[in-house]
């Protein structure tokens, strides 16, 4: 026998509705990136296969753990490691690890939102927009941004074992305890944000009027935070987001926050709040958007310490972008119960959302990610083409990622690059990569405007 949930705008959600639903989550959540399988690697993605390589076997766990910065980073980078392992070194095998992420953080995110007792109808749409949001675009088709998804994974995971954890009772509730406290872990092992979790679990048993439970069982988590954040601040002196001006607690973090917030309630989140506001539906929906305020707020503001930009790249905000999520639900449940009479008018704004959103991920994204893997993919080219040995000029991501480009994809040639600054002839300097057969000597160049290679 099928059970049914009655909403209280009358829908019936039944079982079939709710797999009908998973299903266009998991499509939404397909659909913009869909271009991204056919795309080849950009820069960072050869150091995070590098470093792969480095630290994700189990013998070089102590290693990894030992790094201040990159043990913040263990989940993505053994997960790294097991894509080469079993897929071989492909984009396309890697880009689909990205993209299954990110459509199990969507289904999570749908279950999540309905077992805070949301309306089934809100969790499903907020999902959706969750998977179809171009905002965040950066967080699935950058590998290197694989931490993002990892972080969200292990946090929604913890959220929902939180949830399960106040509601329980005896020994069902301290097993979903010890389950948090070690998706937990596996969250600080994911990026630093994980922290902001501490507060949302507060949150979280404020909400379930479970606050003295919830405060007691988040002592340990509060604890393995401070141990978390003090490992990063005593190796401030080697720790290189900590010196390379990445982030800085001195940072104008309030200017970054707001701009940020702002950028990511625009534009579908500002009309969202605007119609809920005019029509007078915001006392109906209002703890849906109370709700995704606090949690694109909370997880917004480590990332508003960065130094380098006043706003929060979009990567980043791939975990606060839940919260913009349960807005556009509010927003969109709204409207379609105020022209419940027309009954294309929901299809009509559900089909514009996902234009804009897939359009601009295929139109412009797509284009640019292309052309951020343009100067690797001609080092590549030229490696392929049976040189020996490349003059670089002009390349504009460094000579580590040029040096971890050939490694990755050409691990059974020795390359020899040759590097010269523009109006610096005098300053030559010549790197190995991959030392497997003697090195010959020709010479290519890769210059950002096409100009006859120099002479030697």
């Amino acid at each position: 026998m099928t059970t049914a949930v009655v909403t209280d705008s009358g829908d019936v959600w039944n079982r079939n509705r709710t797999w009908a639903a998973c299903i266009l989550i998991a499509v939404a959540a397909v659909l913009p990136y869909v271009p991204t399988f056919m795309q080849p690697f950009v820069s960072d993605d050869y150091l995070q296969i590098a470093l792969g390589r480095q630290y994700g076997p189990v013998d070089r766990w102590p290693a990894l753990a030992a790094d201040p910065l990159y043990r913040c980073r263990a989940t993505s980078i053994v997960l790294t490691h097991w894509t080469e392992v079993i897929g071989g070194v492909s984009p396309r095998v890697f880009y689909s690890t990205s993209i299954v992420l990110h459509v199990l953080n969507s289904l999570l995110l749908f279950g999540v939102i309905r077992s805070l007792r949301f309306a089934p109808l809100v969790a499903a749409v907020a999902a959706a927009f969750f998977g179809v949001y171009q905002g965040h675009q950066e967080a699935v088709m950058w590998y290197a941004a694989l931490p993002e998804l990892l972080l969200f994974l292990f946090s929604i995971l913890l959220i929902w074992l939180w949830t399960r954890f106040l509601r329980a009772d005896g020994w069902r509730s301290a097993g979903y305890w010890v389950a948090g406290l070690l998706t937990y872990v596996l969250a600080l092992l994911s990026k630093e944000a994980a922290v902001t979790v501490v507060p949302l679990a507060l949150g979280l048993a404020f909400w379930e009027q479970k606050l003295r439970r919830g405060v007691l069982g988040s002592v340990p988590l509060g604890l393995i935070a401070l141990i978390y954040a003090a490992g990063i601040f005593v190796n401030k002196p080697v720790h290189l987001h900590l010196n390379d001006g990445t982030f800085s607690l001195t940072a104008p973090f309030y200017v970054t926050w707001i701009n940020s917030m702002g950028r990511l309630l625009w534009i579908w989140g500002a009309l969202s709040l605007l119609w809920l506001a005019a029509s007078r539906a915001l006392r109906l929906q209002y703890r849906v958007v109370l709700a995704g305020l606090l949690w694109a707020g909370i997880t917004l503001l480590p990332f508003s310490f960065l130094t380098y930009m006043p706003r929060v790249p979009s990567r980043h905000v791939y975990l606060p972008s839940a919260g913009l999520a349960l807005i556009v639900a509010a927003g969109f449940v709204s409207f379609r119960h105020r022209f419940s009479r027309y009954q294309y008018a929901a299809p009509l704004l559900a089909m514009l959302i996902v234009t804009h959103h897939t359009g601009y991920v295929w139109i412009r994204k797509r284009v640019q990610f292309l052309e951020r893997a343009e100067p690797t993919e001609r080092l590549l080219a030229m490696a392929r083409s049976g040189k020996t040995a490349i003059y670089i000029h002009c390349f504009p991501y460094g000579p580590e990622i040029a040096e971890r480009a050939l490694e990755v994809m050409m691990s059974e040639r020795t390359v020899r690059l040759i590097w010269k600054q523009a109006g610096a002839p005098d300053n030559s300097q010549a790197m190995l990569c991959t030392l497997k057969h003697p090195p010959g000597w020709e010479s290519a160049a890769i210059k950002e405007k096409g100009d006859p290679p120099p002479a030697n």
